[in-house]
């Protein structure tokens, strides 16, 4: 072949191949990079919502869950401050050293900073409790409920980090209601000072946390509802959970500080219902308010392309408190004046079917309802997702689907690799995410989950449980004794990733 036949056919391939690249490069510069809003509840039981087996009305939610992905074996850390952590940074939180009293290390940034690249806008509205100024994670704004003892008459708020004091009587506050107009508002700006570049927004709920405070008419639509009693109603979300195949494991037994419903007086049991119908009108509320930000989301043309994420930062609270204003006995149950908690014996309704609440490392107190909805990303509709998974997956998650490499170091300090795993490839079906381990550590109550098996222990000074969480997931027959091995086996895995979690952080033992 003549020479300049041979130039002009690599002068051909040349072109060709550079055409090519170019496409494909500008195919993965426009590739679509979902809005991500996270939705997070404060203290809901795993089977509170409708979709989860309750008996709360949740159209919302169960509308999303329809046209979604529900998932079966997703965790969180037990408390507030230490999931909300993990969800924005993609660590445990002992690395991370989220104790309220301390300071991240420097090189453990934040959702917003790590999304920045990508060109997300990123908007917080609700409850913070993470450590430092809100904006200064990388924020463009911020509506920050402080005050969790007063849904209706709140003395502490901050907007963009600037305190704004107590809302006046004549604006009819409601902590849901108000997290949810800033988000709309966070909204209506993005729309209008960045439409074309992608958003995350947080919206973070302080409900069902106790106090039990929610609006009167919600109120009203659950009293009576509740008087079969928390052992029958229990039994029954069980029945409905595992008709829907979301569990596949025998009703854990009531526990032993926990009255039976019908050895209580019919006042006692008046008293009783009217704490379970609060809790109930606050998660119906909650339902209302996310119904508004998805009417917007559709109106604006983006819900289709994004990417939404319900779940809870614990479960259900089985706390005894009486704090802020005090509770007024002579107030009306679940106004500003009255202050109640679930207690344990509503709070093993809410987690049912499992042990314990918040604060434990038992499933009742680190297993959340997650609902996926992507109708551009997830074609699936209404289907379960059984693989576990934990809040610190979100943050690979949504790196991957912004194209966004986790960065090695920030802020002149070398980062460990994410504890996280993308949960992408199980949007398309479920199967497995291989990784090593599931750890969980809060205030001496500890666990470990290798494939089914757990051990788990309340309190630092408590011998180890093992359940096989395949069969038994309520943890209602300890295996310990019967493999003994195995339990060494874990626990020191669990000593020796706690150590070394905690050496990252510089963090106490939670």
């Amino acid at each position: 072949m003549p020479l300049n036949s041979v130039s002009a056919l690599i002068r051909s391939f040349t072109l060709v191949l550079t055409l090519f690249l170019s496409f494909d490069i500008a195919r993965a510069a426009e590739a679509p990079r979902p809005n991500i809003l996270v939705i997070l509840a404060d203290d809901l039981g795993y089977s509170d919502l409708g979709c989860y087996g309750g008996e709360i009305q949740t159209p919302n939610l169960d509308r999303l869950a329809t046209n979604g992905l529900k998932f079966t074996q997703f965790y969180n850390t037990a408390r507030c401050w230490p999931s909300r952590g993990a969800l924005l940074s993609g660590y445990y939180p002992q690395q991370i050293n989220r104790d309220p009293a301390k300071n991240r290390p420097a090189w453990a940034i934040l959702l917003p900073e790590l999304l920045a690249p990508a060109g997300y806008q990123s908007y917080h509205s609700g409850k913070w409790h993470v450590d430092g100024p809100v904006l200064a994670t990388g924020f463009k704004r911020s509506y920050e409920a402080i005050d969790h003892d007063r849904n209706f008459t709140p003395k502490n708020q901050r907007l963009d980090d600037q305190p704004i004091g107590p809302p006046k009587p004549d604006e009819k506050y409601y902590s849901t209601t108000a997290i949810t107009t800033h988000a709309l508002d966070w909204l209506a700006e993005h729309k209008k000072n960045h439409p074309r570049d992608p958003f995350f927004l947080y919206l973070a709920y302080t409900v069902p946390h106790f106090p039990l405070q929610a609006p009167a008419e919600d109120i009203a639509r659950y009293r009576g509802k509740f008087r079969a009693g928390w052992d029958i109603l229990r039994e029954e979300r069980w029945k409905r959970l595992s008709k829907a195949g979301i569990v596949h494991t025998p009703l854990s037994p009531r526990a032993k500080e926990i009255p039976a419903w019908d050895s209580l007086s019919e006042s006692e049991k008046e008293d009783w219902e009217w704490r379970m119908a609060i809790h109930a009108a606050m998660v119906d509320r909650m339902d209302q308010e996310i119904g508004r930000v998805l009417d917007q989301l559709k109106k604006d043309g983006k819900l289709d392309d994004t990417l939404i994420l319900f779940c809870s930062d614990n479960g259900a609270s089985a706390e005894k408190l009486n704090r802020g204003n005090k509770n007024d006995p002579s107030a009306p149950p679940g106004s500003a004046r009255s202050y109640l908690c679930l207690e344990p014996a509503w709070a093993s309704l809410a987690n049912s079917p499992f042990r314990k609440s918040k604060i434990f490392t038992h499933e009742g107190g680190i297993s959340t309802p997650l609902i996926v909805h992507w109708p551009k990303g997830i074609e699936a509709k209404g289907e379960l997702r059984t693989t576990p998974a934990h809040l610190i997956d979100f943050v690979p998650t949504f790196l991957e689907l912004a194209g966004v490499r986790p960065p090695n170091e920030a802020h002149g300090e070398k980062r460990p690799p994410l504890a996280g795993k993308s949960l992408v490839p199980i949007f398309a079906k479920d199967e497995t995410i291989p990784r090593d381990f599931l750890y969980f550590h809060h205030e001496g109550n500890r666990g470990l989950r290798i494939g089914d098996w757990k051990i788990v222990a309340s309190g630092p000074k408590s011998d180890w449980e093992l359940y096989d969480l395949k069969v038994d997931r309520a943890e209602s027959n300890n295996l310990a004794d019967q493999y003994p091995e195995r339990v060494k086996e874990m626990a020191a895995i669990w000593q020796r990733q706690d150590k070394e979690y905690r050496r990252q952080g510089g963090a106490k033992e939670h």
